[in-house]
This record gives C-alpha cells, structure tokens and sequence, in this order.
C-alpha cells in the first residue's frame, strides 16, 4: 500500500480508502456485521487505513457497523471520515439539518454508532452556500475540535465547481476536501483543485468509478434494480456515460489492465488527489481496488515514505 498526506493534518492515509455508503442499504444489498467485518478485515490486511462513511448511510447505520468492528480491533489504526447535515427518513429520502445545535447532536449520534471518543475528519455534507457561510456553525465545530471530539474539519461539497466553499478552507478550519472526481467528470480540476492545492488541503476523491460505470462492467443497455440507486439516475445520461466508458476502455486503457485499477489510478495521479474513497460490496471488491498501487509508478508531491 502507499500513502500519502492528507494536506496539513499530517495525518498518512492509504491512497485507497473504504467508501461505506453501500452499508447503508442503497446499493441494492443489505450488509450484515459479517459481512462489513470480512470487507475491512480485508482492507486492514491490504494496508488500507482510511474508511469515509456519513450519518445518513441509513439512520448512522454505516456508522454501526463500522463502530461494532471498530469495537474491536485497534482504533488508532483507522483514520475514520465521517459527515454531518442531514437527517435520514428511509431509503433515499433525507432532510438537511445543518442548525450548530443540530450538528452537535449528530456528532453525539455518530461518535456514539461508531464507538468512539473522536472523529478524525468531521465533514460539512454537500450543503447549500446559504449554511455553509453561517459562521455561529463553524464556531461551534472548532469548539468541538478543542474538546478533542474532532482531530480535523472537512468539506464534502455537493457541486463539483463549488469554489467558494473550497476558497473558504483556511479562514473556517476545514482542511480536507471531498468532491466527486473520475474519468468521466473532470470539473475539479478546473477551480477545485488549484485552490486545495494553493491552501494545501487534502483531498478525497468519490465516486472515483463514476457510480460503478467506469468498471467496465456494464453495456449501454444495462437495467438496475429499484434498489439500487442507480436506478434513479437518468436514463439517457447513463446511456451515453456508458457508451463513453466503451470508448475510453478501448482506446485509453491499456491491454491487460484491468479498467477499474485503471480508473483509479488515474484519479490518484493528479497532484491535488490525496485517496479515493471507492465503495466495495465484497472483501474481493477490496483487494481488486487495492491492486491500483501497481499502476502508481511516478512520485507524487504527497507521497509518504515509511
């Protein structure tokens, strides 16, 4: 495995993380404690030690699962991502909750499903600039950062362009950035990330496999089920994603590489990208995204030589 410095935490994460939106149910798979175990247990024996997950991944249902297994194994050995705004109802339904009081009381609900003192990334979830820039609510987080309940602030913005909430980094204390980043949407690079890099911010990659699309996996013609949440998308936009992939696939990816590593790597080459944080439905899923560490060659400027 290879890490690298998430920005001016100091903290070393795996540039492969655990994405856990999948343990929340809205996947199209329900996850029992065995099986969370058994994708972690597999993450930890691969060297992985970043795992992202949210409150409203079913109600702080991630969080349990990772908090049960957290529960017992080494706590220090994680660096655990969580994030803060909304309140679950059921599958794909949420509201916002981003009031300073409120968000004190999710922080209480998350530290408590994951069965731990401190969150080592607290992230602003994909709000709107109107909370965003209510400075009572970042007053509040720091004071949670003082009282140890938070090592470090974070912000996971909702649009990809979102430059002013980046811009705003240094003066509110976050100091990681999550954003939506792969093959298909390159948008980051064109505001997004000369800022994180001007401010050095660490920065988390999502959906760094475009949803699953750039697996390789699916044709043009494939159908998910109501489940999953990808039955929600549009339907001519994933048609001509997919197609898309068809393309890059065939003149982009080399000759016996597989398409996901491949995807990966290509997030984790950018200067600014610190991790990807993929969803794995599977121990095997895991190991098939660690294997991106083959096709990392060149240094990059947040490297970690241990």
């Amino acid at each position: 495995m290879k890490y690298r410095r998430l920005g001016r935490t100091g903290l070393e994460v795996s540039v492969i993380g655990v994405g856990t939106w999948q343990f929340g149910g809205e996947w199209g798979l329900q996850f029992s404690q065995a099986d969370a175990d058994a994708i972690l247990d597999r993450a930890a024996e691969l060297g992985i030690n970043l795992i992202d997950t949210a409150e409203c991944y079913g109600d702080h249902l991630s969080e349990s699962l990772i908090g049960d297994y957290l529960s017992r194994r080494k706590r220090e050995d994680w660096i655990v991502a969580t994030k803060f705004g909304h309140h679950f109802h059921e599958r794909f339904t949420r509201t916002d909750s981003f009031s300073p009081n409120e968000v004190v009381k999710q922080l209480e609900a998350s530290l408590k499903a994951l069965k731990t003192d401190y969150v080592d990334v607290y992230q602003f979830h994909s709000g709107p600039d109107g909370v965003f820039d209510n400075d009572h609510l970042w007053s509040v987080l720091n004071d949670q950062v003082r009282a140890g309940k938070i090592r470090h602030l974070g912000t996971s913005i909702g649009s990809n362009a979102n430059a002013h909430q980046v811009d705003a980094s240094t003066r509110i204390g976050s100091e990681v950035i999550q954003v939506v980043y792969n093959r298909l949407d390159k948008v980051p690079e064109e505001a997004v990330f000369p800022s994180c890099m001007r401010q050095d911010l660490g920065v988390l990659a999502r959906v760094p496999l475009a949803s699953g699309y750039l697996s390789g996996k699916y044709k043009p013609d494939a159908v998910f089920d109501a489940t999953d949440v990808r039955h929600r998308h549009d339907r001519e936009s994933t048609v001509r994603k997919l197609e898309e992939v068809q393309r890059i696939a065939a003149e982009e990816v080399p000759a016996g590489v597989d398409m996901a590593a491949w995807a990966l790597a290509w997030c984790l080459k950018h200067p600014a990208v610190t991790a990807v944080i993929p969803g794995c439905k599977s121990p095997a899923q895991v190991s098939s995204n660690a294997s991106v560490t083959a096709l990392l060659t060149d240094a990059h400027p947040q490297d970690v030589r241990r």
